[in-house]
């Protein structure tokens, strides 16, 4: 009994805190093995390129903490980008508001299909991404790739802005991440949120609003995606149609790198934060190396997502 005692310990233990004790072996050994990662420079881009991908994963932990899967980032996050960028030439305010307004109207539209209809979401979701990729393209026209913003335009500061040698984006993500914390773990939506992913009938008999969890979270999937575009255009200083392709692949690899477990009911917003850094911490382990192609680091996010699956499985069959 003991033993048994000991090993659902150390199989919790290692569940939550797995990526944690990764993430600080591979920051040693990059640290140790290559002068330039950890260079001020190199520190600063490695928050300023992990906080966009935060703030999609960060909307993509509450919907797989919730049982369901969001296809459509990748090309919310493209058109939020292409929005910020068309709506620019009215100044700052409609920059922000018009990605924020679409992006989150096909996110309340995917929840109330999931929601009140009983779609499955990995249809009504692959819908929406096929949905705003067409919709970028058509509010570009003639094939073009990119969309100017003004070079005066204040919407700029935004992604290119700076505080205390961190870019604007950095303190954003972090802002968020701590009130998506606070809102998952302190409220009682969190609850009903980590409810319906862990027991959806049995949330429906205790009386928690289910459907209105579901349309929520999806909503907000919509608006993290469509947000993180507009600061990805303002510091790219373009919308960029081209972008965010598989990037809903990488907002879920670092989810569930980060320790939420996929079929939902179980999760954190610091472990996705966590799977953020330690992604691109290894993207850009690879790019220190140098002679390793760019395409590699697919291969290793493939990889490394199919073994924390993997482990997640082990991990959750010792606990019991």
């Amino acid at each position: 009994m003991a033993a048994r005692t000991r090993r659902e310990l150390m199989a919790g233990v290692l569940q939550r805190q797995g990526a944690a004790i990764v993430l600080v072996v591979m920051v040693a050994i990059a640290w140790l093995s290559y002068p330039h990662f950890g260079t001020a420079d190199n520190l600063r881009e490695l928050a300023l390129q992990s906080s966009f991908l935060a703030v999609i994963a960060l909307g993509m932990t509450f919907v797989i903490i919730s049982g369901g899967i969001d296809l459509s980032v990748g090309s919310v996050y493209a058109l939020g980008g292409v929005l910020a960028a068309y709506g620019s030439q009215w100044g700052f305010v409609v920059a922000l508001l018009l990605p924020l307004a679409v992006c989150g109207l096909i996110g309340l539209i995917n929840g109330l299909l999931i929601a009140k209809t009983g779609m499955a979401p990995f249809i009504v979701t692959l819908a929406s991404l096929l949905f705003a990729r067409g919709l970028l393209l058509a509010i570009t026209q003639e094939g073009a790739t990119t969309y100017k913003i003004a070079p005066d335009s204040a919407f700029l500061e935004l992604g290119r802005g700076t505080f205390l040698g961190l870019g604007i984006p950095v303190y954003v993500a972090l802002i968020l991440c701590v009130a998506g914390t606070v809102l998952l773990k302190q409220t009682r939506f969190g609850q009903s949120v980590f409810a319906t992913g862990g027991a959806e009938s049995s949330a429906l008999l205790m009386g928690l609003p289910v459907a209105r969890t579901k349309v929520s979270v999806y909503t907000m999937s919509g608006l993290l995606a469509g947000f993180a575009g507009a600061m990805t255009a303002a510091y790219l200083q373009s919308g960029v149609t081209v972008i965010g392709i598989g990037l809903e692949l990488d907002a879920i690899s670092v989810v569930v790198i980060g320790g939420t477990l996929l079929v939902g009911g179980a999760g954190t917003i610091l472990g996705t934060v966590i799977g953020v850094l330690l992604r691109n911490v290894i993207q850009n382990i690879i790019n220190q190396i140098g002679t390793l192609d760019s395409n590699f680091q697919s291969v290793v996010s493939g990889a490394f997502l199919l073994v924390v699956v993997v482990i997640q499985r082990f991990l959750a069959r010792a606990r019991k």
